[in-house]
């Protein structure tokens, strides 16, 4: 557990940064120049997943039971996975109507990720992953809100034609991870 909760620090401290200290972030990219900035977040984020992973793979061979989920909850997660996807796959493509109406979808979309493996699980390293996760996407999207407001940030329409392309791209994300790749890298199948 405790790799579990250092690799949560270290992932979610980095992407933190922006919020909590961005005058220091700024000073920092100023004088290191914007490459070596990303080269360091790029190491401490690989590091902080690395041990994430690492230790919610460690916790999840002796589980500390918390709550037994819903029947059916599953099925819940696995339809508000669907959103996620479209959501996270809406952050990447130019011009769609998604991103446009909701302006940060990918944090949206961790949202959903989070809710959704909550409802699945019930043990206390999903509390510390999802939890921590969904308590980051809040704060981060209230603070990129803000920032937002405050720089009077206006978002372009989207059009019809990158809105099309995100749903299908979307939808074939969902059903990819869903039917192969959950239980490949997770270990866990979604349906069955």
């Amino acid at each position: 557990m405790v790799f579990l909760i250092f690799g949560l620090f270290i992932f979610l401290g980095v992407h933190s940064v922006r919020m909590l200290a961005p005058d220091w972030r700024a000073r920092t990219v100023q004088s290191r120049g914007a490459g070596a900035w990303k080269g360091f977040y790029s190491l401490v984020s690989l590091l902080g997943f690395v041990l994430l992973c690492w230790g919610y793979g460690q916790a999840r061979q002796q589980p500390v039971v918390l709550w037994i989920p819903f029947a059916g909850s599953r099925h819940l997660a696995a339809l508000l996975m669907l959103g996620s996807w479209l959501l996270l796959v809406a952050a990447y493509v130019p011009g769609n109507s998604i991103k446009s109406k909701l302006h940060h979808p990918m944090l949206l979309g961790v949202k959903l990720w989070a809710t959704a493996h909550l409802l699945a699980n019930g043990n206390l390293a999903d509390l510390l992953l999802f939890g921590s996760f969904l308590l980051w996407a809040v704060t981060c999207f209230i603070s990129v809100r803000r920032r937002d407001r405050a720089a009077a940030t206006a978002y372009p329409s989207g059009s019809l034609g990158a809105t099309l392309l995100t749903v299908v791209l979307g939808l074939l994300a969902w059903a990819g991870f869903a039917m192969f790749l959950h239980r490949a890298l997770i270990g866990v199948p979604v349906f069955g």
